[in-house]
């Protein structure tokens, strides 16, 4: 199993946002979790990236013990998070942000980060254009193809994308599903996807998982939580 979350709690000093998470990705696996705002998704990934310190319970990767690794070590072991508001440096231009996504690969791979600089250009030819151009002044939807970017030039193998579609059209939401189907067959990657969209986060994924008020609720295939009387009620006002 590529990523094991075990009894999982967690939250922001005495406040506990999470409860006793169980959850699992395999490699090649894209797994979605949904849930309302302030259900705690965005929570349990940063749990996951090791920038918030769990109450109790374990996180696996690749079957050994990362629970008190700080972030750093996650990013070298292959866990990278896409995070809410694509967090760029704003002063920084395009190529910039790119590279910072391969802070952590050692000097010896300096051939291969260049490669990978070449690969994730060619997969976003918008950035392509505006390699010289600051972060801050590009669009939503392009702001969000270099954050997805910045994240696969670490090589990652499990990749952790909060809300792919926030803010955007839903023209480049498409052009960025399409994109991360492709990636991740090619690759092989692991993906963890939170999303408010439900139907997308049921397109891109092929397990699912509810989380409601820090509970999981549900877990099942996307197809079943589809049809679930629940989710279709709770999520698409069906």
């Amino acid at each position: 199993m590529l990523l094991k979350v075990e009894n999982l709690s967690a939250g922001y000093g005495e406040v506990q946002v999470l409860w006793d998470i169980n959850l699992a990705v395999d490699t090649g696996e894209s797994v979605t979790l949904l849930g309302a705002n302030g259900a705690g998704k965005s929570t349990l990934l940063t749990t996951i990236s090791g920038l918030i310190k769990p109450f109790r319970g374990e996180i696996y990767f690749r079957d050994q013990p990362i629970t008190r690794l700080p972030p750093r070590e996650r990013v070298k072991l292959g866990i990278c998070q896409i995070p809410e508001g694509r967090q760029l440096f704003f002063g920084m231009n395009v190529r910039e942000n790119l590279m910072m996504g391969a802070y952590a690969r050692p000097a010896s791979q300096k051939k291969a980060v260049a490669e990978d600089l070449e690969w994730v250009l060619s997969l976003f030819p918008e950035l392509k254009e505006r390699q010289r151009q600051l972060a801050g002044t590009l669009s939503g939807g392009e702001q969000q193809m270099c954050a997805i970017g910045r994240g696969l030039m670490a090589r990652p193998e499990l990749v952790l994308i909060d809300e792919l579609s926030l803010g955007l059209a839903p023209v480049i939401v498409d052009r960025l599903m399409q994109v991360i189907r492709e990636v991740f067959q090619q690759r092989q990657m692991g993906l963890l996807l939170v999303e408010q969209d439900v139907h997308i986060g049921l397109q891109l994924g092929s397990r699912g998982y509810c989380l409601e008020t820090g509970h999981i609720s549900m877990e099942g295939t996307c197809q079943d939580l589809l049809a679930s009387e629940h989710i279709r009620r709770a999520y698409l006002g069906i």
